[in-house]
């Protein structure tokens, strides 16, 4: 699976922004697929956001982000979207698309195991 995010930009603290990942699953189904959002800030780890489980009827969230990030899919459309409110300050990072194969229809993928990877869409909060 290709797998291309889009929405990044910048915004004030309080603000919002809508990210979307667009997946191309050549001979593969992209409800195949649990999808998720990373993020990286600068001189920092990688660090896991949001997952959503193939059907998108359960997610899973970072303790940070939960309540303010609302992760969603379109298996119609191949889309994964990110909803991302009450910015902050540190959440200043590039926002990396992510999807793993999986069985399980129900669950949201464990969060190491993750395998496919996107290009990263930038996000910068001013305070």
């Amino acid at each position: 699976v290709q797998l291309q995010a889009s929405g990044g930009g910048l915004v004030q603290a309080g603000g919002s922004l809508r990210l979307s990942c667009a997946a191309s699953a050549s001979g593969r189904t992209f409800s195949d697929y649990g999808m998720g959002w990373f993020r990286q800030a600068p001189g920092k780890e990688r660090e896991f956001v949001a997952g959503i489980s193939r059907s998108g009827g359960s997610s899973d969230y970072a303790v940070s982000v939960k309540g303010r990030f609302t992760i969603s899919r379109d298996n119609a459309k191949k889309t994964v979207f990110l909803q991302m409110n009450s910015l902050k300050p540190d959440d200043t990072a590039v926002y990396y698309c992510a999807a793993v194969e999986t069985w399980s229809t129900f669950n949201p993928p464990m969060r190491s195991a993750y395998n496919k990877w996107g290009q990263g869409t930038q996000v910068t909060v001013s305070s």
